[in-house]
């Protein structure tokens, strides 16, 4: 079958591209998969590179986002799965806890992949494949952080940074839906202005504009003992430098959201910004089986709108990974095996 695969850690442009890697067969408990749809999140960078502490097992078909059609059923499959069922995939092992597809063992880039039962998601048919691709990662995150744990709701002053990638558009959205004022930040005025398209109420230029000072001229400076001006909530998974300006732009029992440090995981901390103006901190680590049952109704109500930047084709995986990268993109990489 056709494969991206690696055979060792490396930097860009280091994925192979097979057309003759084996087919996979499935073990007692799982199914072979046709993948249809793929997508690539940052994770995937993280293990191509190589993460202190985590063993990735070699040779290595990375993407743990994908969907497509049950083509084979081992034994002792339980579920009632059959030949020709659509699915998701949910690649956290919620079972042995052995690690994720696409890092512990082979996802989906490639053209067939064997998955154990309890990954299967069923997709209804109102649903695409394409669309399916994109929800676990990044939208099961955003869900969570926004919803299940931030409880963002209506009336609140949302500011979103690295808002144009696939958790960043879904957090925009999400907040839209709760009824929230939304702030998108972002590093062109092309993504701005889609960002708006998809329902930002205001949008900052981080390139040319310090978004502290902006939300400072926009809603006021907040002061320690109002619980107004700034914002409510600031989703924040970049860390690095724009941490500390994030806890200055939060009023007074504010809360910042954050699933990740992309720009740096210790920062610079001020302390008394957390004390003095009473702020929480709330993390989020991934998503529940929920999580995803919630954005499919969601999806499949018209209420949310996965947003796919761009299509490639296996043999294109490393201009793919480069193009995500060299944060070029607006939304989810979409692969076609």
């Amino acid at each position: 079958m056709k494969a991206a695969v690696i055979y060792e850690h490396g930097g860009p442009g280091s994925i192979k591209y097979e057309t003759n890697f084996p087919d996979p067969k499935p073990a007692s408990g799982e199914v072979v998969i046709k993948v249809h749809a793929a997508t690539l999140n940052y994770h995937d960078v993280f293990t191509r590179n190589g993460m202190p502490g985590i063993t990735v097992p070699m040779p290595m078909i990375m993407a743990l986002d994908f969907a497509g059609e049950i083509v084979e059923v081992g034994e002792g499959v339980e579920g009632g799965w059959k030949v020709g069922d659509r699915v998701m995939i949910d690649p956290s092992d919620r079972k042995t806890f052995g690690g994720v597809l696409g890092e512990a063992r082979h996802g989906g880039l490639a053209e067939y992949c064997a998955v154990p039962d309890h990954h299967l998601v069923r997709l209804p048919d109102d649903v695409s494949y394409d669309v399916a691709a994109c929800l676990p990662v990044a939208y099961g995150t955003a869900w969570r952080m926004m919803v299940t744990i931030g409880k963002v709701k209506a009336g609140e002053k949302v500011l979103v940074l690295g808002a144009s990638g696939g958790v960043g558009t879904c957090c925009v959205q999400l907040a839209k839906l709760a009824g929230a004022e939304v702030v998108a930040a972002a590093s062109s005025p092309e993504k701005l202005a889609r960002l708006k398209e998809l329902g930002a109420d205001h949008v900052v230029d981080y390139k040319k504009d310090d978004f502290m000072k902006w939300v400072f001229a926009e809603f006021g400076k907040p002061h320690r003992r109002l619980y107004e001006k700034g914002m409510d909530v600031v989703v924040n998974f970049t860390g690095g430098d724009t941490w500390v300006k994030s806890l200055r732009t939060l009023h007074r029992g504010g809360r910042i959201l954050t699933c990740g440090a992309t720009a740096g995981y210790d920062p610079k901390e001020d302390l008394r910004f957390i004390w003095s103006y009473e702020l929480q901190i709330l993390g989020s680590n991934g998503w529940a089986r929920d999580d995803l049952t919630s954005l499919l109704d969601l999806v499949r109500g018209g209420k949310l709108k996965p947003v796919i930047d761009r299509t490639y084709g296996l043999a294109d995986i490393n201009d793919a990974f480069k193009h995500m990268e060299d944060r070029h993109l607006f939304g989810k990489v979409l692969i076609k095996p």
